[in-house]
Order: C-alpha cells, then structure tokens, then sequence
C-alpha cells in the first residue's frame, strides 16, 4: 500500500498546525535577540512533533478500534485503509527525527538539557493514545497540551535566542497554551460520544457534553483576559494588539454554546485553530513593537 503525498498531508491534519506555529512565534518575539536559523529550528522542532502526535494519534486510534465509521472529523487514513499501520509507524518515526535532529542542533548551540525537554515531548507524543496506559484516556490530554504547546514550545522558543526566559514570555506562555488546549477540547468535544463507546475516557468524556462546552468557552475567555498582564511585564501597550484576534472567537463559542454537534463542530474546530493562529500572529508583533529583538 502506497500513499501519497496527499494523504500525509491530510494525517498531518493543518488545521491543528497552530498549536505549533503560534508559541514559536510568540516565544521568538518575546525574547531580546533574534537569531534566523534559531528561530526556524524552533519552528520545525514544534511542527515535526505535532504532526508526529496527529500521526500517532491516527495509527493508536485506528489499531485499537477508536476510529470507527461512526466518528464524525476529518478522515482517519489507518482506519479507513489508506496507509497501512506500519508504514504509519514509519511516518512517526520519520517526523520525531526531523524534530530530534532540529533540537539536537538547538541543543548545541544552547544547552544540551534541552535534549531532556525533548525526550519529554517525544514520550508524551506517543503516550496521548498510546501505551498500556494512555493519558487522553486518564483524561489528561489538556494538561499535556497546555504544557508541552503552552509553556514549554513559548518559553523554549524564546530560550533559544536569549538562553534565558523573560517574564513576558512566560506570561505569554499561558493563553498561548489555554488556546491550543481549546483546540484539543474542541476536537474531543466532537468525538465525545465515539470515544465513550470506545472507551477512551478523554476529559471532554469526563466531563459531559455541557461541561465540555463551558469549559471550551472558558478557556477562549481566559486566554484574552490575561493579554493585558503580558503587557504590563513588557511595559507596553502593544501586546494588546492580540485582542483583535477576539472576534474570530465569538462564532466559536456561540456555536458551542447553542449545542452544535456532528460537523458543525468541524467548523468550530477550524475557528479555534485559526484564532489561535491569529492570536499568536497579533501578539508577536505587538511584543516586537514593545521591542523585541532588535
């Protein structure tokens, strides 16, 4: 079985791409320098590990009878038979050592306990849906994403420019993270009811179909409510510039609240995505301007 370029190009789900895109950003503008090839090998080390996670995801979904053809999303390319699942595995291994090799050289230019900090990302990319024991089924998902895609992809990026970390961009740290777990509780919230059957207990399953859908508002809330703390740490207004970003959330959440389901919460899933992207973009460059590296 052969896929082509296409179908990886679909595994590796690029609306979810933000979650990896937006810390890199934010990290990179918060920092007092800015070295090119750093920046770019940041931005490949955090790409190559979420697609290695939507990778990982589609094969341990697929293998163990998760993906069912009840599910609503995107295509799952294991379960419905278009890559095979060791050659699946093949594209994990592949996309983990993109990453591995992009962090080995940030590491030597750095400090090499990155490298510790990558292990860590590695074993929590395989252990979200993979393992005896997964830990979306613990219904630890969202704390994993809001630290591996919140503070450690923000502040990493921001330590391999200074090899230091300043407060805004840990501050930043924080939405930057709390979107990217509202992507993921989006995502969950539309497989709530397949995952329950299948018994992959993901906190959207814990908490129930209501639950899930405060919860995904409350974290849209929070992560605009602390744009103005980031701006006090950089001793500027401009960081405030991520508040444009809040309208693109409001369709989101509206629908949320008013019980979408099926695949109208694939349209909520894109907005997520697409304002945390947003928001990323606006905050970086509101920290540039608050004078970032220079």
């Amino acid at each position: 079985m052969t896929a082509g370029p296409a179908v990886w190009v679909e595994a590796a789900r690029p609306n979810t791409l933000s979650a990896a895109v937006a810390p890199v950003l934010v990290g990179t503008a918060a920092a007092e320098r800015f070295l090119a090839w750093r920046f770019a090998a940041a931005l490949v080390v955090a790409l190559a590990v979420q697609v290695a996670v939507n990778y990982a995801n589609d094969y341990f979904d697929g293998t163990r009878g998760v993906d069912t053809a009840d599910r609503v999303g995107p295509r799952r390319v294991v379960s419905a038979g278009l890559v095979a699942p060791a050659t699946m595995r093949l594209g994990i291994v592949a996309a983990l050592a993109v990453a591995a090799l992009a962090g080995l050289a940030l590491s030597a230019a750095t400090t090499w306990w990155l490298l510790l900090v990558g292990l860590a990302a590695f074993a929590a990319t395989l252990g979200y849906s993979g393992g005896p024991r997964p830990y979306a089924s613990a219904g630890l998902g969202e704390l994993f994403v809001f630290i591996f895609f919140g503070l450690a992809a923000t502040a990493g990026s921001a330590f391999v420019q200074d090899e230091a970390v300043p407060l805004a961009a840990w501050l930043a740290a924080v939405p930057v993270g709390l979107l990217a777990v509202a992507v993921l509780m989006a995502n969950n919230l539309r497989d709530l009811s397949t995952d329950a059957v299948a018994g992959k207990r993901t906190l959207a399953v814990r908490l129930g179909e209501r639950g899930t859908r405060l919860c995904y508002v409350a974290l849209l809330a929070s992560a605009f409510a602390g744009v103005p703390a980031i701006g006090l740490a950089a001793g500027s207004g401009w960081p405030l510039l991520a508040l444009g970003a809040a309208p693109l959330a409001i369709a989101p959440a509206r629908f949320t609240l008013e019980g979408a389901v099926g695949h109208r919460l694939i349209g909520v899933l894109v907005g997520t995505a697409r304002t945390h992207l947003a928001f990323g973009a606006l905050l970086a460059a509101g920290l540039l301007l608050a004078g970032g590296p220079g």
